[in-house]
């Protein structure tokens, strides 16, 4: 690949941002109002569900339970300014869903997806029987007495990352793992969190395309490839009659204060979400990567498009309290901001 397409693709990405923050268009299905412009209001109910009460959660992201004493950050109800976000009734969800199957699929984030939407379908069925299981990749929460089955695939870029002779191969133009994602009746999908690694922190040694290696690649590009690959793989396997396909969008991170006018300080001791008209860091150049691909796929794909939602919440990473990492600014206490995430999908669902 040489530089001048490097370049083309760059400054063609660069373009359609400035499009992007000026009409803020995104993938929807048709007919659906805006549910993703609107505002965090404080709500007293919330939260949803006791993470003290809940066996799905991962313990890195169980800020309380690692010593978080504000729960402030759990008392936000996102609403939107067109239309009302209906509040999540499990029963109603696991009725709808009886011997479904749903799947994440994708990095922590959907790990942090997986264990919420657990939660707040067990918070409605405490008593009820459900079983956890995991092996390789695959985790899956069983809610018994109604056959759903919800399931989480971890893999960091969708497209496939070998251990081959030369060292750890990232192949933008191949999906293998995508026969573990059949006969899913919803898919929920998610990718980008890993491809900003860089240093000791990157998993991959090369990146291959064509059959040709690559020691490294503008990182939007490689993006843009990775994802045009997990397009066609949709287009080729999906049955929209039989599999309902969404795709989330950029989770934000906020290690840098500057994002939110505040240029000293990252999401440590942040309490409050930010309250102001316009996010002062803008629309994420990955938000308009996906954006492109997703208005490229022909098969009916859903953009729950949380990436603004979420860059409010600067109030709601794990801070210091996630029991791995010192400062974690990227991943989402539970309950949480994931929570309103799985709110956004069920309204979609149920409409």
């Amino acid at each position: 690949m040489g530089l001048p397409y490097v370049l083309f693709l760059t400054l063609f990405l660069l373009c359609l941002q400035a499009k992007a923050e000026e009409s803020g268009t995104t993938r929807k299905l048709a007919g659906a109002c805006n549910l993703f412009s609107g505002k965090w209001v404080y709500d007293s109910s919330y939260p949803l569900y006791d993470p003290s009460s809940c066996p799905f959660i991962d313990p890195q992201f169980n800020c309380q339970k690692h010593g978080r004493s504000d729960k402030l950050y759990q008392k936000y109800r996102w609403t939107p300014f067109s239309c009302p976000l209906p509040r999540f009734n499990g029963l109603n969800f696991l009725e709808r869903y009886r011997g479904k199957k749903i799947m994440f699929v994708g990095d922590s984030l959907s790990l942090n997806q997986f264990n919420s939407l657990a939660c707040m379908i067990h918070a409605w069925v405490p008593k009820s029987r459900s079983t956890f299981s995991q092996r390789d990749a695959l985790s899956k929460v069983t809610f018994e007495d109604y056959g759903l089955e919800i399931y989480l695939y971890r893999t960091a870029y969708l497209v496939d990352l070998d251990r081959e002779k030369v060292g750890r191969v990232l192949k933008l133009d191949s999906i293998k793992n995508g026969d573990s994602w059949m006969g899913m009746d919803v898919l929920i999908f998610n990718t980008w969190h890993w491809w900003t690694h860089t240093g000791s922190s990157q998993p991959w040694d090369y990146v291959e395309e064509n059959n040709r290696l690559f020691k490294d690649m503008n990182r939007f590009v490689a993006y843009y490839k990775g994802l045009t690959t997990w397009a066609k793989w949709v287009e080729r396997n999906i049955n929209p009659a039989h599999t309902k396909v969404f795709f989330l969008g950029i989770s934000p991170v906020h290690y840098q204060g500057r994002d939110w006018n505040q240029p000293t300080k990252s999401c440590m001791s942040e309490t409050q979400p930010f309250f102001g008209l316009k996010y002062p860091a803008g629309t994420p150049m990955a938000w308009v990567v996906v954006n492109k691909v997703l208005n490229r796929i022909t098969k009916p794909v859903y953009f729950l498009d949380v990436t603004t939602l979420s860059q409010y919440r600067k109030d709601a990473h794990p801070e210091g309290y996630s029991g791995v990492m010192a400062t974690d600014c990227s991943h989402w206490c539970l309950p949480g901001l994931p929570d309103t995430w799985n709110e956004l999908l069920n309204a979609v669902l149920s409409g």
